[in-house]
């Protein structure tokens, strides 16, 4: 396929997905992102254009955690989980999952999968 196409494609299956997920103050937005190294996570308030916890696999207490590339479900779940507390010391408890131009399988779902098990709602 015309990588040209590859992300015109991308862009219109994240703004489909983009349409019906707004961040609050109250519910703020958790989008991820993974590239083929690394993923970044972070929460939104869409309202203000304010990024309240962002965390990526560059993080120096993500790569005590693992070696290697973090870019697969273990990876996923260990990112996941470490956003999660970071979100709820500051008082988040609910967010809405912004999974980008991406399914709700592999890795995206080993991410939210492991947010919900350290108590964010979604």
């Amino acid at each position: 396929m015309d990588p040209i196409r590859k992300n015109i494609l991308a862009r219109k299956r994240r703004w489909r997905a983009r349409a019906r997920v707004l961040g609050t103050a109250a519910r703020p937005r958790l989008c991820v992102r993974f590239s083929n190294k690394h993923v970044y996570a972070q929460c939104v308030d869409d309202c203000r254009a304010v990024t309240l916890v962002a965390l990526s696999s560059l993080v120096g207490a993500v790569r005590k955690e693992e070696k290697g590339s973090l870019a697969n479900v273990d990876g996923a779940k260990i990112l996941g989980g470490m956003l999660a507390e970071r979100a709820r010391a500051i008082g988040i408890k609910q967010v809405v999952f912004d999974r980008g131009a991406r399914k709700y399988h592999g890795c995206v779902k080993a991410f939210a999968d492991a947010a919900r098990g350290c108590g964010l709602e979604f």
